[in-house]
Order: C-alpha cells, then structure tokens, then sequence
C-alpha cells in the first residue's frame, strides 16, 4: 500500500517594518498650515509623497468554492472514501481538507486523487483528474475537472482562477482598485478516439467531433432559447 506523506498547510502572515526616520520641518510654516498641507496632498502631487490609499485590497480566492462543503475523498490505488470537508484550489491543484480529529487544514496533490464527490446544497458534484487522460491541448499539470456527463460520450468542465492584478495607476489605467482571482472553464467532450477535445456549446463545435451524429445535431437548433448552455449540450449529448 502505498504511503502517502499529506503536508498541513500553514499561512504566513508577514507583518512589515518600517525604519524609523527623523522628521524635518520647514520652518516659517504655522503647525495649522502643515495639517492642511498634509491632508491636501495626494498620492501623486509633486514636491512629495503621500500615501495612496485607493488599493482595495484581494478579492476571491484560489479556492473553487471559497468555502469547506462536505466530501467523500478516494485516494488513488485505494478502495474506500474518505468523509471530510473540503474545497479544491484550482490554482495549486490541490484538495484543501479540515483533518477530522485535529480541525487543521491539510491538503492532497491532485495526483493522488482518484475521485472527489462534493455535496453543494442538494447536488452531489463529480469530480476526477487529468491524470492519465489525453487532451487536444497540453496538460502540464495534473488539474481537477468537474463531470458533467459520464460514460462513452464524457463531458466535462476544467475549472481554473486567474490572478488579474489591480489597475487604478497612471493616465490610462481602468481604475480597477483591487487584485482579482477571477474564475475561468473550459470543456471538453471525449472522442471518439479517446481524447478530449476542447469545445464551445454549440453544435458547429459538437458536429468538427462527431459528424457522424450529423442529423441528431442538426434537429436542434442553435436559436433554439435555453436557459442553460451546460444542460443544452448536455441534453443533446444525452440523444446520442
């Protein structure tokens, strides 16, 4: 059986320190008339520095959910499921846990993670891992993918969070005042060679994979009103 060394994860808050400086004063300036100057100046006013006090701060996460939801969790090579509370960071392909006994928070590689079953509200959400799976793109990295289909025709969605830093500097700058973990998907229908193509949910992308299904594709139209793309392509899937 293999032995698998499960690392706790540990934030470090820094704290940082400023040297101290001694402070001059121009003379022939009332102490009133230097508060108004101070609380005048701006960040980028000339002849000084001032604080720039319009970062906001990060919002969002690397984490999927932003919050631990019950799971049941299959190591690779193993039989048996694991119940914890856990959530995925997309960013570091990990699954982030709280230990049962100890609360602490610890974390698993994808890798070494066979098969991972969320529960979110009343819905039970499937995920597994690129790990021994071809795609029509480069996976560098092994990446969780949640499915949304199973079986001969598998479609899935690899989610991911891109870091868009704040932009609120300069003459042309989109005054966006914070850092931003934004969420992104792709999907990808399996082929019938195996593979995983990425795809759009539309049927001109579902027909370059499977034109031998031409005439079900085409007996649903694309202006056809949906509430849900995900379910749509799903449900023509399903005609298969």
């Amino acid at each position: 059986m293999r032995k698998l060394i499960i690392g706790a994860i540990v934030i470090l808050y820094s704290i940082p320190s400023w040297p101290q400086a001694s402070v001059i004063y121009q003379q022939g300036i009332a102490s009133e008339e230097n508060l108004i100057a101070i609380q005048n100046l701006q960040p980028y006013s000339p002849g000084g520095v001032g604080f720039d006090n319009r970062y906001e701060g990060i919002r969002g996460t690397s984490r999927l959910f932003d919050t631990l939801l019950p799971a049941a969790m299959r190591i690779r090579d193993q039989k048996y499921y694991i119940q914890v509370l856990a959530d995925i960071d997309v960013v570091k392909n990990l699954v982030l846990f709280q230990h049962p006994k100890t609360k602490k928070l610890m974390a698993v590689p994808a890798e070494f993670v066979s098969v991972l079953v969320m529960k979110k509200g009343d819905r039970e959400i499937l995920f597994r891992t690129t790990k021994g799976k071809e795609f029509d793109t480069e996976m560098k990295e092994t990446r969780f993918f949640q499915v949304l289909k199973d079986g001969p025709y598998q479609f899935i969605k690899l989610p991911s969070k891109i870091f868009v830093q704040a932009d609120y500097k300069g003459a042309y700058a989109a005054d966006r005042r914070y850092d931003e973990y934004q969420l992104k998907k792709k999907y990808f229908l399996k082929g019938p060679d195996s593979v995983f193509y990425q795809v759009q949910l539309n049927r001109k992308s579902l027909l370059k994979i499977y034109p031998q299904k031409k005439s079900i594709i085409e007996s649903v139209s694309d202006n056809e009103p949906v509430g849900d793309k995900e379910i749509a392509f799903k449900s023509l899937l399903d005609k298969f």
